[in-house]
């Protein structure tokens, strides 16, 4: 084996020395680098799992609706939720399962699959969700606690909507002040909303060929919720 010159040496010492100064940190960093890229991969695999199957069970709760099979649909629903929760499965299998039981006349699995979505879905669906446990709520005369959902906050995009809703409920109450009050708020958010659409597509208004037939402020905001709003608000004896 042919000897190392003076130079060699003192290279192989110098790495030497500076792997006993920085090896355990290297090795650490190494160490690291390889489980996190190990744990990235392991959890894109688990979540594709997971979606695989919640979507396997999903079909099988689709099953279950178009049969009217209730067993099978509060099984397969609450499969969804139980195992799946971090999938967007679980809220749209909560939804579809509540509207079943809805239509079944099923009031309290219903409330419970809504109250589920109320608790664990976001943005937009969890207000969707709300709005209509509010209305499972309301047919059971369980007006205290359809007030407290409707207190909750939400996105502004539902104003009309859940102020619609609270003047349902204080009109079941027989507060008709109030529930008028709370249909003229629902007008007032919906002919805000329907405004600031109107300055955000101001060019299609203006222009020869405007989408949807909108061709005035007034056809923007116009339309059947508006007209519904106003027909309660006159049904309570003044005009709006």
């Amino acid at each position: 084996m042919a000897h190392l010159d003076l130079e060699e040496q003192e290279q192989l010492d110098s790495i030497k020395t500076w792997w006993k100064m920085y090896g355990n940190l290297v090795t650490g960093v190494v160490t690291a680098a390889a489980i996190a890229v190990v744990g990235w991969q392991g959890w894109q695999w688990y979540n594709n799992n997971q979606a695989a199957q919640a979507s396997a069970i999903f079909s099988a709760l689709e099953d279950g609706i178009a049969a009217k099979d209730s067993q099978r649909i509060k099984a397969t629903a609450g499969e969804l939720t139980e195992k799946y929760a971090g999938t967007p499965y679980a809220v749209l299998g909560a939804m579809a399962a509540a509207k079943a039981s809805f239509d079944a006349g099923d009031l309290k699995t219903a409330k419970l699959q809504l109250t589920w979505v109320a608790d664990n879905a976001k943005n937009e669906m969890r207000d969707i969700g709300r709005l209509r446990l509010v209305a499972v709520l309301l047919d059971e005369k369980a007006y205290d606690e359809a007030l407290k959902h409707l207190q909750a906050t939400h996105a502004p995009a539902f104003a009309a909507r859940f102020a619609e809703m609270k003047g349902e409920v204080l009109l079941a109450q027989g507060k008709k002040e109030e529930a008028k009050t709370a249909f003229k708020a629902a007008l007032a958010s919906y002919d805000e909303k329907r405004k600031a659409e109107k300055l955000e597509r101001s060019g299609q208004v203006k222009s020869d060929k405007p989408e949807d037939g909108i061709k005035t402020e007034e056809d923007f905001i116009r339309g059947p919720y508006r007209e519904l709003l106003l027909q309660k608000i006159d049904a309570l004896g003044e005009k709006a």
